[in-house]
């Protein structure tokens, strides 16, 4: 369904770079459960009597002979599955599945409205019963619930179902070949698109609860409810953008949310102007940042929004080091330390595009706060070390100016006297390294809007309170607490990516109810950076890994070692993206970059026939 993965940038520069990366070995840690290799299946649908028939010529054909037979794709999953793990699951590594159920898809029209389809219910829970593996369930919610099925299309038609863009407008948005829907955040549970999917999972908890013992025992996790987060357009490719970028959500509900959180956090507008020096007679006036100062003609300073309006600028790039002759990397901003370079982050976009790159976790990034400098002129340095010495990875330059006092006479005096640390040498002196510099690209000087901040916190608390709304249904609804899973994306990981599109930072917390479920493709899939992120929040073992592709080919082992890499680290279980019971004769798709990720024995594309034999091999473990 959604790939994290093949959301990555096009390359700045061919001559691009990164840091060699190769992921540590983890100490193992002590299990109580085995892990569980559940890769998607699709298919649930696809039984042999339908596909054998000669008069069926596309699924949607066979899937309505397959449900007037009463038939469905187990058979089919069942063997797929024993291939990978002859002989039934067993030992502390097995292979069991991940069944998608797409929760708005459950519903048909009837004379009386739309309710839920039993039979097709039904189907789910055939195949979970039938087929003798552990399984994860996943309710996908989000916005790729369901472009399949009819009720989508008619809860689209309502702008309070969807979230909208600064000016006034549902967004609209398509993901490769594939329809999506970018649903509310918003928790009301009167909003017709959230009762829809609040009925829908009270339903299923009840057949899931109405289950045998025995099945109910095979279910490893129920993942909720696919990534939820904010959207935002060109979403297939422009997660690394930075410059002219919009946002969601400005729906009038929305926005008058905002102002009661303001009002939450501030208590009183005299409060709210001494923290932030912004002035309105009221939280009613307070606009919801939209508006580019750089561009546009603004009516108060606090309408400014931008990427970086937030106060924080990203310094980010790649390095690769194949000798591994860099010890650390450090920011120098104007001269001074700012502290140590995270790096070793994913950067797919260069493994594809550099031949010799061999690991994708080759990126680098600092979100330096730059809310406090004085305006003017300032240099950043990227620094490495490296027995002793000290070479420039990058340099940039960049410009701040004060929001609210851009001409005055102070801010003209008062200004950065921008300088550079001085005695290093170039990269170029570091044998075998190759390195570029990504961000920033500014056309624009910064411009700190305090309010964008507040802004940018309210609306990862609105994609919070979605996912809490969702678990806290399912907690009422009966399921078992210690099985409930988020289906959350790491945009952090990514070092060219820009996380505040996404806004789900507050989601991904040891302190959060639910267990975490964290979607892991490309270099994240083996990533020391992304262990230590995890750590600090808090996650440190019993987490789930609802969608996982390493998509990787120029390392044979690279897949057993990732896969190893979440055992050690003490992962429930991983969802390979993805394979399918549904012959290539049905498929009406081109070629993408979704459909190039079929796991196949004989399909060389990212890496996906050495995946095949890796969860082989590792099954027999």
């Amino acid at each position: 369904m959604s790939l994290t993965c093949l959301r990555t940038l096009t390359l700045s520069c061919l001559a691009l770079s990164a840091i060699s990366s190769t992921a540590q070995d983890l100490p193992p840690v002590q299990r109580d459960k085995p892990f569980i290799i559940a890769p998607v299946v699709y298919g649930l649908s696809a039984c042999e009597e339908g596909m054998n028939d000669s008069t069926k010529v596309n699924m949607v054909q066979v899937q309505r002979k397959c449900r007037d037979l009463k038939r469905d794709g187990s058979p089919l999953i069942s063997r797929l599955l024993d291939t990978l793990e002859p002989g039934g699951p067993k030992g502390d590594i097995q292979v069991g599945f991940t069944l998608t159920l797409p929760l708005l898809s459950l519903y048909e029209k009837t004379a009386d409205g739309w309710a839920i389809d039993t039979e097709s219910v039904d189907e789910y829970f055939r195949v979970v019963e039938n087929v003798k593996r552990p399984v994860v369930l996943y309710f996908v919610a989000d916005h790729f619930d369901s472009p399949y099925a009819p009720l989508p299309y008619e809860l689209e038609k309502n702008p309070a179902n969807l979230l909208q863009l600064g000016d006034g407008k549902p967004l609209k948005v398509g993901y490769f070949s594939g329809k999506i829907f970018p649903w509310t955040l918003r928790t009301d549970p009167t909003i017709p698109v959230n009762r829809y999917r609040f009925e829908a999972l009270d339903y299923v908890a009840k057949r899931i609860l109405a289950l045998p013992k025995e099945t109910q025992n095979r279910i490893v996790g129920i993942t909720l409810a696919g990534e939820l987060h904010q959207m935002f357009p060109n979403f297939e490719n422009g997660m690394g953008s930075f410059d002219k970028i919009e946002t969601t959500d400005y729906s009038p509900e929305s926005v008058a949310d905002f102002r009661r959180w303001l009002q939450s956090k501030y208590k009183s507008v005299a409060r709210l102007k001494s923290v932030t020096g912004l002035n309105y007679p009221s939280f009613d006036a307070v606009p919801a940042p939209f508006h580019d100062i750089n561009t546009e003609t603004l009516k108060s300073p606090g309408e400014h929004f931008d990427a970086f309006a937030a106060g924080k600028v990203p310094i980010a790039g790649w390095v690769w080091d194949p000798q591994n002759s860099i010890e650390q990397l450090e920011l120098y901003v104007d001269g001074r330390r700012e502290g140590i370079m995270p790096r070793g982050l994913n950067r797919l976009d260069v493994y594809r595009a550099v031949e010799d790159v061999t690991s994708p976790n080759t990126g680098y990034r600092y979100d330096f706060d730059y809310s406090k400098l004085l305006p003017g002129k300032h240099i950043a340095q990227v620094i490495a070390t490296s027995k002793g010495k000290r070479y420039q990875l990058g340099e940039t330059v960049f410009t701040t100016e004060n929001l609210q006092e851009k001409s005055s006479f102070i801010s003209k005096i008062l200004r950065s006297r921008a300088q550079s640390l001085g005695g290093v040498a170039p990269a170029s002196a570091l044998p075998g390294v190759k390195t570029y510099l990504d961000l920033p690209q500014l056309k624009y000087s910064l411009r700190y809007n305090p309010l964008a901040r507040d802004w940018n916190e309210f609306r990862q608390q609105q994609v919070y309170d979605m996912l809490n709304a969702f678990h806290q249904r399912a907690l009422r609804a009966g399921l078992p607490k210690d099985k409930l899973y988020s289906h959350q994306i790491v945009p952090t990981v990514n070092s060219s990516w820009n996380a505040d599109f996404f806004a789900v930072d507050s989601t991904i917390s040891g302190a959060a109810p639910w267990k975490h479920g964290l979607n892991m493709y490309g270099g994240a899939t083996e990533s020391p950076w992304l262990r230590d992120y995890l750590k600090r929040r808090g996650i440190e073992t019993d987490y789930g890994v609802p969608e996982f592709n390493p998509q990787q080919w120029k390392r044979p082992d690279a897949h057993k070692k990732a896969m190893m890499y979440q055992f050690n680290a003490g992962a429930r279980f991983i969802s390979p993206y993805f394979f399918t019971v549904i012959p290539s004769r049905y498929s009406v798709e081109k070629e993408n970059e979704v459909n190039r990720m079929d796991i196949r024995p004989d399909n060389t594309k990212e890496g996906s026939d050495q995946f095949y034999r890796s969860i082989v091999d590792l099954a027999k473990r």
